[in-house]
């Protein structure tokens, strides 16, 4: 069994949570509550790598995040 490290994003909105993994495009999930979110993030993480794995594809990995948030007066 292999171990892979990603960045997950969560982010409240008016909806509940919605929660996505930068490094595998279109690997998204929501949830009621952060930790919701969390775990099902986690799942669709996990089934999105297996489906690469079966396919041959690579597993795109982060050598770094930074994540920021600004104020902007406009």
């Amino acid at each position: 069994m292999s171990t892979f490290k990603f960045s997950v994003v969560i982010e409240k909105d008016s909806d509940g949570y919605f929660a996505f993994c930068p490094e595998l495009q279109g690997c998204y999930s929501q949830g009621d509550t952060h930790e919701d979110a969390l775990e099902n993030i986690k799942d669709a993480i996990r089934l999105h790598v297996e489906d690469r794995i079966e396919s041959g594809e690579d597993i795109p990995q982060a050598e770094s995040v930074s994540l920021t948030m600004l104020e902007i007066a406009v």
